[in-house]
C-alpha cells in the first residue's frame, strides 16, 4: 500500500505520527500547499518510523483536481486520505477518482441549506455529491470510504457494532460528543482556542442541524423523506459523559453520521449533539451576527478576503495548542432500543482520550489524535484485506469488530486506545 495524505495540519500531522509506528504500508506521502509544513511533518514521522525512511513530503493545491490526480500518479499512490477542510473534498475526490486510486476522508462534501425552508427541510445534504458517484466508483472497482474520522467515523463503527451484537431493534442512534478541555495563554489564564478547525466548526454549528426519522421516511416515499432540519443549537440537553468529563450541555449540530447511519443501519431515529458550552455558542452567535462566518470574499482596502478565513487566521492553530491544553475529549454513541434478550436496553459506546497521554505518546493534542487514529486503523484493515468494498461507502458498511479490536488492542499489535460500553438506565 502506498498512501498519499493531503494536508499536514493538525490531523494530517497526527496521521503521520501514528502511521510511523505501523508496518502495513510501503510509502506515505504527505502533501500540503505549504511544502515546509509538509516537510516538518515528514521529518517528525521519519524520526520514529519503525521501518525507516517511508515518509516523503510534496506540495499540492488541494483545490485543483488535476494537481491531485498528477500527484497520485507521480507517487503511485494506491490510497489517498483527505485531511484538509471539507471545502476541498470534491476537488480531491474527483482527482483521486481520475487517477484510479482508493479514497478516504474524515468529512464529506458540503451542504447547502434549503433556500426557502432551511429550518424544516434539507437542501443539498452533507455528502450528497459524493454518494451520487457511488455507481461510478463501484463500476471502476474503486472504493471511496467516506466519513472515517472520529465523528463521523468511530461513532459509525459503534452503530454497526450495536446493530450486529447488542440490539434486536434500535429506537435511536444518538451521537453525543463532549470534552472538558481547557487551553491556557502565556499568563496561565484560559483563552478561547478551538481544539479543531474553526472553519469546519463554524460550518457544522451554524448550518441547520439534520435529524433522521424513520416515521417521516415511511410516511413519505422512502429514505430521502426521513431527513429534516431544525434551527442551530436546538434542543439543549445535559449529557453525562464518562469521567473525567462529567455533565456537559449538548445541542443539535449538522453532522455526517445522521446522513450515513440510516443508509446501512436500521434505526427509528438518528441524531447528533455536540457539547459546545455556553461560551462557544456565544462566540458562534456573534460571528454569525457580524457576518464573520461567511465564506464569500469581501473587499478590504482593495484586497479580497473571506471573513471566515480571517477568523481562522486570528485564532491559534489547533495543531499547536497541545502543550497548553489540559483535559480529555469523548466521542460516543448513545443507543436505545430492544436488546438481544428482548428487554429494553440503553448503552453508551464511547472513546475517551486524555490530552496529557496523546501529547506524551505522540506529540499530538487529543482531539486531532482521536480523529487521526481512525483512518489509520481503516487503512490497515484495507491493506490486510479484512475490510474491502467498492463504491462510495460509509464505515457502517464494514464489520465493526476487527476495527474495534485493532483500535483497543495492546501495542504494538494494536493502538492501545480502549473504548468503553456503559449500560445506562432505560428511561
Amino acid at each position: 500500500m502506498r498512501i498519499l495524505v493531503v494536508g499536514s495540519g493538525g490531523v494530517g500531522d497526527a496521521v503521520a505520527r501514528i502511521a510511523a509506528r505501523r508496518r502495513f504500508f510501503e510509502r506515505l506521502v504527505v502533501a500540503d500547499v505549504d511544502l515546509a509544513r509538509a516537510q516538518r511533518t515528514v521529518d517528525a514521522a521519519n524520526e520514529h518510523d519503525v521501518v525507516g525512511g517511508r515518509f516523503v513530503a510534496a506540495v499540492v493545491d488541494a483545490s485543483d483536481p488535476s494537481a491531485v490526480e498528477a500527484l497520485v500518479r507521480e507517487h503511485g499512490a494506491t490510497h489517498v486520505l483527505n485531511a484538509v477542510d471539507p471545502r476541498f473534498v470534491m476537488p480531491i475526490f474527483e482527482g483521486v477518482r481520475a487517477a484510479g486510486a482508493d479514497y478516504l476522508d474524515m468529512a464529506m462534501s458540503l451542504s447547502r441549506p434549503h433556500a426557502e425552508r432551511p429550518y424544516e427541510l434539507p437542501g443539498v445534504k452533507l455528502g450528497d455529491a459524493q454518494l451520487a458517484a457511488h455507481d461510478d466508483w463501484a463500476g471502476n472497482g474503486r472504493l471511496a470510504l467516506v466519513g472515517i474520522g472520529v465523528e463521523p467515523g468511530l461513532s459509525d463503527v459503534f452503530a454497526r457494532y450495536a446493530a450486529d451484537h447488542l440490539f434486536e431493534s434500535i429506537d435511536e442512534l444518538g451521537v453525543r460528543d463532549g470534552a472538558n478541555l481547557v487551553v491556557r495563554g502565556d499568563d496561565g489564564e484560559p483563552i478561547f482556542a478551538p481544539s479543531f478547525s474553526i472553519w469546519t466548526t463554524i460550518e457544522e454549528c451554524l448550518n441547520p442541524p439534520v435529524i433522521w426519522s424513520a416515521d417521516r421516511a415511511e410516511a413519505g416515499t422512502g429514505l430521502e423523506d426521513g431527513w429534516f432540519t431544525v434551527a442551530p443549537f436546538h434542543e439543549p440537553e445535559v449529557f453525562r459523559f464518562p469521567d473525567p468529563i462529567g455533565d456537559v450541555e449538548c445541542v443539535h449540530v449538522e453532522h455526517e453520521e445522521v446522513l450515513l447511519m440510516p443508509r446501512w443501519v436500521d434505526a427509528r431515529k438518528v441524531t447528533f449533539k455536540y457539547g459546545l458550552g455556553e461560551e462557544f455558542i456565544g462566540v458562534l452567535r456573534t460571528l454569525h451576527t457580524l457576518g464573520l462566518d461567511r465564506t464569500d470574499p469581501v473587499t478590504v482596502r482593495g484586497v479580497q478576503v473571506s471573513p471566515r478565513d480571517v477568523v481562522a487566521a486570528c485564532l491559534p492553530d489547533p495543531a499547536t495548542i497541545g502543550p497548553r491544553m489540559s483535559g480529555a475529549t469523548c466521542a460516543g454513541l448513545l443507543v436505545t432500543g430492544t436488546g438481544k434478550d428482548g428487554a429494553p436496553r440503553e448503552v453508551y459506546l464511547h472513546h475517551v482520550v486524555d490530552n496529557a497521554w496523546s501529547m506524551a505518546e505522540y506529540g499530538a493534542q487529543c482531539v486531532v489524535w482521536q480523529t487521526a487514529v481512525n483512518p489509520v486503523v481503516a487503512l490497515e484493515l484495507l491493506a490486510s484485506g479484512v475490510w474491502s468494498g467498492k463504491g462510495v461507502l460509509g464505515p457502517e458498511a464494514f464489520d465493526a469488530v476487527p476495527f474495534l479490536e485493532l483500535l483497543a488492542g495492546p501495542t504494538p499489535q494494536g493502538h492501545g486506545s480502549p473504548w468503553g460500553l456503559e449500560e445506562r438506565q432505560v428511561g
